[in-house]
């Protein structure tokens, strides 16, 4: 049972919004805002769990970070409508006594951090994670840590949008030693800031990155992509040049995303993208959920694949924002990718060792986490 729900209609547009606050923990909850044709309660409801289980997972007793509960909010509306920046703004308004007080909040599907802050500072708030404020030891040397963290950039990319990738990357390298696949190859669904950075990362890593899909359609290559060039000329919405393609470099249509042959599939986009309807045509040995639950339950059931779970897969986004914050990593890349490398592969070594399947695993490790934070708090 949530511990709050809030459905919420823009008087001038009609278009609905949502807000699930899932768990509080020491008054204060944690999860993203996304954007999307389509955005249901009941998404928004299973996301929130999700962020629950998220925080939890990384629940390390000698750290100065204590995670938070878990929350989600949702916007039923296409991010490319017109309209969309005037309906963050009235949304976020509308939520602000949440935002102020029990709701932190950053990007997702959909949305960028530097659009969400831009509507809040419009709307006069201070901050899109002001609650979690009060629980810091020194508020301001807190605050500019993070800022001092996302105006840090590597190799032509701000750090915020690469930490969530990195670790989804991380994730995926464990996956691929622990089921011994040599030279594997790689089909990432979805090239905003997840997608983008973990074909990055995974491009780095040795593995080839096949395939690329946006919402204009797949892009691919059996000899690999350029991945570098086209993360560094998509649009803000994740989109990819399709003037920067090389001649051995083909489109596809959007649907065929899964008929590419792939020993890794990275769906990094829109929730219930693998479904019981196209669940046959996933060929690949190992999923790693970078989007928030890509994967439906009757599809998982179906899929002769070992599935890295969101929860864990993706969690590094939200872990590096609070470990930033708290100080418990410095505001560098290296501080970061080191945190996140070590964290990222020792929890995905534990689901996949656990003799379970892997979602199972994280779930009881999120359980335990939760019971132990209760007692604290």
């Amino acid at each position: 049972m949530s511990y709050l729900q809030v459905a919420w209609t823009d008087p001038a547009t009609q278009a609905r919004g949502y807000l699930v606050i899932d768990r509080l923990v020491r008054g204060v909850s944690s999860g993203g805002l996304r954007m999307r044709a389509g955005c249901t309660m009941d998404e928004v409801r299973g996301l929130a769990e999700g962020m629950t289980a998220k925080e939890a997972l990384n629940y390390d007793p000698h750290a100065k970070y204590v995670p938070l509960g878990g929350a989600k909010g949702g916007i039923d509306l296409d991010p490319y409508d017109p309209r969309a920046e005037d309906v963050l703004t009235a949304y976020l308004k509308a939520m602000s006594p949440y935002i102020e007080r029990f709701w932190t909040m950053g990007e997702d599907l959909g949305l960028r951090q530097s659009t969400i802050d831009a509507a809040i500072a419009r709307i006069g708030l201070e901050s899109s994670i002001q609650a979690v404020y009060p629980l810091l030891d020194d508020e301001q040397k807190a605050r500019q840590r993070l800022k001092d963290a996302f105006a840090v950039t590597v190799d032509g990319v701000s750090l915020d949008e690469l930490v969530g990738g990195y670790g989804v990357a991380q994730a995926a390298l464990t996956a691929i030693e622990h089921l011994d696949l040599g030279n594997p190859t790689a089909f990432v669904q979805g090239f905003g800031s997840m997608g983008g950075a973990t074909a990055r990362y995974l491009a780095r890593a040795g593995v080839r990155i096949v395939g690329l899909a946006d919402v204009h359609g797949v892009v691919a290559n059996p000899d690999g992509l350029d991945v570098e060039t086209l993360l560094l000329t998509r649009d803000a919405h994740g989109a990819i040049d399709r003037t920067g393609l090389r001649p051995q470099d083909r489109q596809h249509d959007r649907d065929s995303w899964l008929t590419f042959d792939a020993d890794v599939l990275v769906p990094a986009a829109t929730s219930y993208a693998i479904d019981a309807a196209n669940a046959h045509q996933v060929t690949a040995k190992l999923i790693v959920e970078a989007a928030n639950m890509p994967v439906t339950a009757q599809a998982e059931a179906e899929i002769d694949a070992v599935i890295v779970p969101d929860v864990v897969a993706n969690s590094a986004t939200n872990s590096w924002w609070w470990w930033t914050l708290f100080g418990d990593i410095d505001p560098t890349a290296e501080s970061a990718f080191e945190k996140i490398r070590t964290s990222m592969r020792a929890l995905t070594t534990k689901v996949l060792t656990d003799g379970g399947l892997p979602r199972e695993a994280a779930r009881k490790i999120a359980g335990k986490a939760v019971q132990e934070i209760e007692k604290r708090f």
